[in-house]
């Protein structure tokens, strides 16, 4: 059990557990944006038969001589089943088969015809130019996507070309969101005194979404501990990944705490030497996660990017999930006193980071225009402009 430890050491802990979930098969048109659970290989060489890259005329480049006779046309989809005489040419298209005998095309517009017989210049050219051969691109049992890739629509595309029509990928893990709060109301309800509209659902709702999930559950719980005992009961039942938002620090109303103790969730840390989202909790049961996070909206989706997203990403079958941020020079100069790594709004210009205003943990404004978050180490008391800072894009 950890508790108020440093940013380094909570993504240790996290990275430690190396949960995954469960493969499965998919159509190749339903995997986009699923990560593979293995490797695929080639069932099939590519191309699968010499054809030609250029609309032009197939020849034997040995055959002397600088004019040939055309004695016959192939097409794309064509099965040529003779042997190309010497001294012979034949118009082909792209992509057509290269008719044995033949191994080398010339493009059409370097071509002189004049009726069957054509000339051209050999010391334009060599041998094997403009023949795709077989095998040119992969060759039957060799790796053409490896485990943890991401399939995008360059994968769909080759995966199509040799034929394959399903994939092994990672399922996409079930999400319970619980919201904590008597005071929060949803969009389009009139607030009353003393109340705030639902920012942290919408807000990890899309960042789900771009992750590729959909499977969200949404809960509410009521500030009472039999309530938000009874509703993580529910939603761990039901979830691969808990999340929950408010309700995680010591005030007379913060039941998640003990509630997630009397669900038998294993703590695995809980307060982090961080700002903004100090009192975060990880935790859990069986091969289900939960995160804790505070109420904060900013607090919220900072302890979401450097947190969770990666275990989610990791459980998705991402190779790079925890992959480390991109550095890059700092606008300005920046202090602080306090001994926590700060997670701060920023946005790229120029090639620079710069530091928003307004990073408060309350304060979304920045929110608006930043492409991500800067991390200012915990031992740094000053960073001078121009000096390199770590970057987490959204």
């Amino acid at each position: 059990m950890k508790e108020f430890i440093d940013v380094s050491e909570a993504k240790t802990i996290l990275k430690s557990l190396q949960m995954q979930g469960t493969p499965v098969f998919l159509p190749l048109e339903k995997s986009l944006g699923r990560f593979t659970s293995r490797a695929i290989f080639a069932p099939m060489d590519v191309p699968s038969f010499d054809n030609s890259g250029m609309d032009g005329y197939a020849i034997a480049w040995s055959e002397a001589g600088e004019s040939r006779e055309v004695v016959d046309v192939i097409q794309a989809g064509a099965n040529p089943d003779f042997d190309l005489e010497p001294g012979k040419a034949v118009r082909i298209f792209t992509g057509a088969p290269v008719p044995k005998g033949a191994d080398t095309v010339i493009p059409q517009e370097y071509i002189d015809r004049t009726g069957n017989e054509i000339s051209f210049e050999p010391n334009r050219f060599s041998k094997g130019n403009n023949v795709r051969k077989k095998g040119a691109q992969c060759k039957t049992g060799e790796e053409i996507v490896a485990a943890g890739s991401k399939i995008t629509p360059g994968t769909i595309g080759l995966l199509a070309s040799l034929g394959i029509g399903e994939v092994e990928v990672f399922h996409s893990p079930k999400i319970a969101l619980i919201l904590t709060g008597d005071e929060i109301v949803d969009l389009g309800n009139p607030l009353q005194a003393g109340q705030i509209y639902n920012a942290n659902g919408p807000a990890l709702q899309a960042y789900l979404e771009l992750l590729g999930i959909s499977e969200l559950t949404i809960y509410k719980a009521k500030d009472e501990e039999s309530e938000v005992t009874r509703v993580i009961g529910d939603a761990l039942a039901n979830s691969d990944f808990l999340l929950l938002t408010g309700g995680i620090s010591v005030g007379d109303y913060d039941f998640v705490k003990e509630s997630l103790e009397k669900n038998e969730v294993e703590q695995l840390f809980y307060k982090i030497k961080q700002r903004p989202g100090k009192p975060l909790f990880a935790g859990k049961k069986g091969n289900k996660l939960v995160f804790a996070l505070p109420g904060n909206p900013a607090s919220v989706l900072s302890c979401f990017m450097q947190y969770v997203k990666p275990c989610l990403m990791e459980w998705m079958g991402n190779s790079a999930a925890w992959a480390g941020p991109y550095y890059l020079p700092i606008a300005q100069d920046y202090n602080k006193r306090t001994e926590l790594t700060f997670f701060l709004k920023a946005k790229i210009e120029t090639g620079k980071i710069t530091l928003l205003s307004g990073q408060e943990s309350f304060n979304l404004l920045p929110f608006g225009v930043a492409d991500g978050l800067a991390e200012i180490p915990l031992a740094l008391e000053h960073i001078q402009k121009g000096s390199l800072v770590a970057f987490y894009p959204w």
